[in-house]
């Protein structure tokens, strides 16, 4: 028997039969709401969605970078890509955005494998995305910035801390070893 007359008259009885699906689980819609948080998180709202779904290929070819230097001031250096074919030249927050829009937006998904790399380098793809989304995702990476931010002022503030009471237990036995011993 040849593998794929089994596989498609395997999809085919499927598809013939479907099955009563089940309720979803707990942890299923706990892992949806998780990832629809992701998503409002790095300002992939509606909104954003319905402006990438009218970008053409034209809009990204016929879209002129001003300076590449400017550009690339913003976004670091070039390096390679990751396994998730975002770049390496873009912020942690701004990778992680580019990546939950090419994974929730087929159409910017089809685009980007359009144009790179036989119209634009992927560098230069994502530069002209992120200027051309930047009003609708603006308050968004500020709103992360600032998270990292907080995150790292409570680290060094926890440090401190802990410091301090070493250093509280340290000052009290040197005073305790350099007192006299009671006389009896």
């Amino acid at each position: 028997m040849d593998w794929s007359s089994w596989f498609r008259r395997t999809l085919l009885k499927d598809a013939n039969n479907p099955k009563i699906s089940d309720p979803p689980k707990p942890s299923s819609t706990k892992k949806r709401h998780q990832a629809e948080e992701d998503l409002e998180q790095y300002g992939i709202t509606q909104q954003l969605v319905d402006l990438v779904k009218t970008f053409t290929v034209d809009t990204f070819k016929n879209f002129h970078l001003q300076d590449d230097g400017v550009a690339s001031a913003d976004s670091g250096t070039a390096s390679a890509t990751s396994a998730c074919s975002v770049r390496k030249d873009l912020s942690e927050w701004q990778e992680r955005h580019a990546y939950l829009v090419l994974s929730s937006v087929k159409e910017m998904s089809q685009l980007r494998y359009m144009l790179c790399p036989r119209h634009m380098k992927e560098r230069q793809f994502w530069q002209i995305y992120f200027v051309l989304v930047k009003s609708h995702i603006a308050d968004y990476e500020q709103r992360a910035i600032q998270l990292a931010k907080l995150k790292e002022m409570k680290i060094v503030v926890d440090k401190s801390s802990n410091g301090s009471s070493y250093e509280v237990e340290m000052a009290e036995s040197k005073v305790a070893s350099s007192s006299p011993p009671a006389s009896p």
